[in-house]
């Protein structure tokens, strides 16, 4: 009865490493995201002017698996931005999109400054 046990186990262990391969080379095979966490000042008294212009240009961008624009808890003038996107080329290409061009130049009068900006690389989370 044991050398039966043995041999399932055996059989069993053969067949984990035959798929574990498999199913570890998936995950290391993920291309990497880009990421983009930045903080955007708006003019004094006009951040919610800005937040409308930026969430008016956030539909149809190829690659962007995430686009979240947050309200700054603690200055009533800043903006954070948190980006996930498939690739740095998708987001290169999405500031020529034309609804982005749009917001862009809508928006430069208002934008006071980005006072932190940092790029990231998503590896977990809801969505990944």
């Amino acid at each position: 009865m044991q050398d039966r046990r043995e041999v399932l186990g055996l059989a069993a262990a053969g067949v984990f490493a035959s798929v574990a391969p498999a199913a570890l080379a998936t995950d290391v095979e993920k291309k990497p995201l880009y990421g983009l966490i930045g903080q955007m000042l708006a003019a004094p008294g006009k951040r919610d002017e800005l937040l409308a212009i930026l969430s008016e240009s956030t539909d149809g961008m190829p690659g962007c698996l995430s686009y979240i624009v947050a309200k700054d808890a603690a200055n009533p003038d800043a903006l954070w931005i948190t980006e996930v996107w498939d690739s740095p080329e998708s987001h290169k290409a999405s500031l020529q999109l034309p609804q982005v061009r749009a917001a862009i130049t809508k928006a430069r009068p208002i934008i006071a400054g980005f006072p932190q900006h940092f790029e990231t690389e998503p590896v977990a989370g809801v969505g990944r």
